[in-house]
């Protein structure tokens, strides 16, 4: 049946509908804003004053800086100066310790063997995968640009650079996954130390010219026969710093231990469960001083900056080179894997982590932002916390996505300066030591400068021209470490989303668990009712 005009009537009616419902629409969004309140607004403000405070001091701090770099101040003033800040860096490192044991050791407790493996594999392959395209990234982009197009001789040269061979550095991770006091390991990491050592030599002669030396001259036979050779020599030693890879591996185990313990294991879960919200809680605390430590933070690194003049010409397109890598893989990359794998929009997701990459960008170290990452991911993401306990430790002790990036860009650039032209198979060696070192550097400030010795000796370059990128270094390590956070809360979110079956079936079971323990005591406790029950009757009777 159609109406007199030809049109069918129920083509009419679905028109008529979707229209009203067009209407609806555009009156509810209308309502909407005209109905936006001084209350609205001072909700939203309090919704977000950790983050509006924190960026606040962020351009405050800059600014500060800026204004009294004229003032000439001494390196004591400076220091009294970043004093506010130091102390933030104290709080959130006092914290990293029992943070990274609690939130492994629960997030693994939490899970069951199966589940965890797959979730470790799927952590690894992304850990991997990032990391592998940063260093392309950084390759890719350097080569482009050419920034070390010209010679060195007149760049500025800053500090020194402490020698140390790819074995050994290899040698010292695998030390410090296993340390042999962990009290010690919550302090110090194992370092192998360098020091001279004369050899003594011996040369066997046959020569008759020889024997007749040492009957003539007694001391002359001795320095023909004896020569002493200095070498260096490894040997133990120990720097300052938390052992993060020794207190996850230990954590990791132990918490795979305390899962397969069942009740028996319950206490010891409890104690850690206990222990990372009360962590948290401290973090909590911490938040508020936040803002005004990263505001010295800044301030006084720009102020203790040496003369911006240094800073030009060759160095200055090093920056640039490095800033546009970090940003293609921070702005295009790592939203894009997310945005692939689970179909959500990257930018809400990074919107809640603003706090975590601001604090990353004052601190300068993704082990002293941990706390504020942790925060941010489970309160205003709501990424599931077996996920954040065991993916968010792992990440920020190996997951170095921007530390790589800039050693192999890095290193290429020390490269193009010293007018070496490396081939494709050095360029491949320098990709696969950038992420070895990436996962070997510590998480703390300018720790990439020293495993990029590596980097440098697996090609024949010069480590002591790293001296050249130092005025700089500062500065793009912020740059880095960032986008270290944000590649280990991208993962963090990606890995939920992967393992959402097994997190579900984990529910379920714990769910049937406590249902058939409360069946379970059911009788005993309808027999207890019925004992209690029965006991005024028989003092009744004795009465």
């Amino acid at each position: 049946m159609t109406k007199g005009n030809g049109e069918d009537p129920k083509t009419g009616s679905r028109m008529e509908r979707f229209q009203q419902g067009v209407r609806k629409r555009t009156l509810l969004a209308k309502k909407k804003v005209q109905s936006i309140t001084r209350d609205d607004v001072k909700s939203y403000l309090l919704r977000n004053a950790f983050v509006l405070f924190t960026v606040v001091a962020v351009i405050l701090g800059v600014i500060l800086g800026f204004s009294l770099r004229s003032y000439k101040m001494s390196y004591r003033e400076v220091k009294y100066f970043s004093f506010p800040g130091e102390l933030l860096m104290r709080m959130l490192q006092m914290l990293v310790l029992p943070l990274i044991v609690s939130s492994l050791v629960t997030g693994i407790a939490a899970l069951d063997s199966k589940a965890s493996g797959k979730m470790g594999v799927r952590a690894v392959v992304y850990y991997m995968s990032t990391t592998i395209i940063a260093v392309l990234i950084g390759i890719i982009i350097v080569v482009i640009i050419h920034p070390g197009k010209g010679t060195k001789e007149n760049m500025h040269r800053e500090g020194k650079i402490v020698q140390v061979t790819a074995a050994d550095a290899f040698l010292d991770l695998i030390r410090n996954m296993f340390p042999p006091n962990l009290v010690e390991a919550c302090f110090k990491q194992f370092k192998t130390n360098y020091e001279k050592r004369m050899f003594k030599v011996d040369i066997p002669s046959n020569d008759t010219s020889t024997v007749a030396s040492i009957i003539s001259n007694v001391s002359a036979a001795v320095e023909t026969l004896t020569q002493m050779r200095e070498e260096m020599v490894p040997v133990p030693g120990s720097v300052n710093g938390v052992n993060a890879l020794g207190l996850v591996v230990f954590s990791i185990s132990f918490g795979l231990v305390i899962g397969s313990m069942k009740e028996q294991g319950q206490a010891l879960k409890d104690f850690f469960d206990s222990l990372n919200e009360a962590i948290m809680r401290l973090v909590a605390l911490i938040m508020w001083y936040a803002p005004l430590g990263i505001l010295f933070l800044i301030a006084g690194k720009i102020v203790e900056m040496e003369d911006m003049g240094v800073i030009g010409g060759q160095l200055a397109m090093y920056t640039v080179t490095v800033i546009i890598g970090l940003l293609i893989h921070a702005v295009i990359v790592l939203p894009l894997l997310y945005f692939l794998i689970t179909r959500k929009n990257p930018w809400v997701f990074i919107g809640g982590l603003i706090q975590a990459l601001v604090t990353a960008l004052g601190t300068s170290s993704s082990s002293a932002t941990l706390p504020v990452t942790f925060k941010c991911l489970e309160e205003i993401n709501g990424v599931d916390k077996r996920v954040t306990r065991f993916v968010l430790p792992v990440g920020a002790t190996i997951n170095m996505d921007g530390t790589a990036l800039y050693e192999a860009l890095a290193a290429i650039f020390i490269a193009q300066v010293n007018n070496f032209d490396l081939n494709f198979g050095q360029i491949i060696t320098i990709s696969i030591t950038a992420t070895a070192a990436s996962i070997g550097a510590a998480g703390i400030p300018q720790a990439g400068l020293v495993t990029m010795v590596i980097v440098l000796t697996s090609v024949g370059l010069p480590t002591d021209d790293i001296t050249l990128i130092i005025a700089v270094d500062w500065f793009l390590d912020r740059l880095r470490t960032t986008t270290n956070v944000l590649g280990d809360s991208i993962g963090a979110g990606i890995v939920e989303h992967l393992s959402r079956h097994e997190l579900k079936n984990r529910d379920a079971e714990m769910g049937n668990s406590v249902i058939e323990e409360n069946e379970m005591k059911k009788p005993y406790q309808l027999i207890s009712q019925e004992n209690e029950s029965e006991k005024p009757l028989d003092s009744e009777t004795k009465m």
